[in-house]
């Protein structure tokens, strides 16, 4: 009886083990896809879920994560911080035209609002002003000539 092997669980014989490979290292994700299959599950959303929605899912919102972050660290750059505040997130959101009509209906809490002033409310300029004659008819060109 010493020459035979244990037998382990599932008829296996013991000795060195696989490791464990996860769904998201299989798929080349940081996001984890056996998290999002169990919330899909738990949610109840159908009654059925293919192997390959979790995964699908995963890769999107790692995706859109990877997209705000890059916008956010360049807004944080540009005011020179090096660490990013809901504010340089609000900016990278609203100043990109597809992620702000993505999450048009989201409120960022202590983002503020992106810096805008009125075209109405700004100061004419001068070179406009002194270009275009107040009143026409005090014109040079409009005078006639002096008689003698």
């Amino acid at each position: 009886m010493e020459g035979t092997a244990k037998v382990g669980k599932g008829g296996r014989k013991g000795g060195d083990r696989k490791k464990a490979v996860t769904k998201s290292a299989k798929a080349g994700l940081q996001f984890p896809v056996g998290r999002i299959t169990r919330f899909l599950k738990k949610g109840r959303y159908a009654q059925r879920l293919g192997s390959g929605a979790p995964v699908y899912l995963a890769a999107v919102l790692e995706y859109l994560a990877a997209e705000v972050l890059e916008l956010a660290g360049n807004a944080a750059r540009d005011n020179k911080k090096s660490r990013i505040i809901p504010r340089h997130l609000l900016l990278a959101i609203r100043n990109d035209q597809e992620l702000g009509k993505l999450l048009s209906g989201v409120t960022i809490a202590s983002g503020g609002v992106l810096p805008n002033i009125n075209s109405v409310l700004l100061p004419k300029k001068k070179d406009e002003a002194a270009s275009t004659p107040k009143s026409p008819s005090k014109s040079t060109a409009a005078k006639s000539p002096k008689k003698k």
